[in-house]
């Protein structure tokens, strides 16, 4: 990690902000290009500690440490680690340069890609925060060897919406390499991982600020994030993407603007990677509703989505289309 720090962050004092299960795995050896015995803080694992409750903490403890403007932040861990570390370096000493160390497929193929950072209210997830790209992303894919089945496949839900709003042929090279993927072949994740940050850079890179196209990047999104606030998180992230997906997909169906098949597929390429296509408890239709009333793409208490209307295709040019709340209701009804 020295010479990356010395090239990215150099002359700065650095402090590492962790994942704290995260760092029990690696402190003290090697994780790809990444070891570490700087200052480091830690936060406990989980979407729950992405607060401000925990931002308060970690910024005080710079203070405390004599923290000042020429200091720097690496944030290592998952998506929790690169949006809150990314939030407290936006905000400290108002902005501080980081680099992000991903150690989860989702996070290296999405999350760390983009300046979004944040932390999660009551009222919904992500509701404050600020843009603040990272000097670099070190993605190192033999960190993936340590993760969990569960959520390595959670990933590969980003993976699936990448293709289907952006890139068909991407969309059919996962249907063909799922066995692959799900075997980890370190080939086919190097070329999962650099494709869809491809596909993540190029939109981000032509709309930083999230005023037009980027919004297809929230795909699935306004219904997962409703599934995770409504399920107090036990649904991780990258189910709840996949779950939003169908949604999203029904949805486009039921308003005219994509064929049946869509779903169709989509749900059985979800399927073929070990993610859930149904929701594991029932949540009433209107429960979700609710949590949605929040989404940052509403507009007054019009609810919008981006979504999917063919392979490849997002909202026929339109970054967002409104949806009627009976139509909505009837989309999330069909995951139970």
């Amino acid at each position: 990690m020295g010479p990356l720090v010395e090239e990215h962050l150099p002359g700065r004092r650095v402090a590492m902000i962790a994942d704290e299960a995260v760092l029990a795995l690696y402190r003290g050896g090697r994780f790809g290009k990444v070891s570490w015995e700087g200052e480091t803080l830690t936060f406990p694992t989980g979407e729950r500690s992405k607060t401000r409750d925990t931002w308060a903490r970690l910024t005080d403890a710079l203070l405390q440490r004599e923290f000042g403007r020429d200091s720097g932040i690496i944030a290592l861990g998952g998506g929790v680690a690169g949006d809150l570390a990314g939030f407290v370096a936006a905000t400290y000493m108002r902005g501080l340069p980081y680099i992000q160390v991903p150690t989860t497929l989702l996070a290296m193929l999405d999350a760390s890609v983009g300046g979004k950072t944040g932390v999660d209210t009551p009222e919904g997830k992500n509701l404050i925060g600020a843009f603040h790209p990272p000097v670099a992303v070190v993605a190192d894919p033999g960190a993936l060897a340590t993760l969990a089945e569960r959520e390595f496949r959670g990933g590969l839900a980003e993976a699936v919406k990448h293709g289907l709003i952006a890139d068909r042929e991407y969309f059919r090279w996962i249907e063909r390499e799922a066995d692959a993927l799900l075997r980890r072949d370190a080939a086919a994740l190097e070329q999962l991982v650099r494709r869809s940050v491809e596909i993540k850079a190029e939109v981000v890179s032509a709309d930083e600020r999230e005023t037009g196209r980027r919004a297809i990047l929230n795909a699935g999104h306004t219904v997962a994030h409703a599934i995770e606030r409504a399920t107090g998180y036990e649904v991780p992230h990258g189910e709840a993407v996949g779950l939003g997906l169908v949604a999203e997909c029904e949805l486009a169906v039921r308003l005219g603007l994509a064929a049946p098949a869509l779903r169709e597929r989509v749900e059985a390429l979800l399927g073929r990677l070990g993610l859930p296509v149904r929701l594991p408890r029932p949540i009433p239709p209107d429960a979700l509703l609710a949590a949605m009333a929040s989404d940052k793409k509403n507009r007054g208490s019009r609810l919008r989505f981006s979504l999917p209307t063919a392979l490849g295709v997002t909202s026929e040019g339109r970054w967002t289309v409104e949806a009627r709340e009976e139509d909505v209701r009837e989309a999330v009804g069909a995951l139970s």
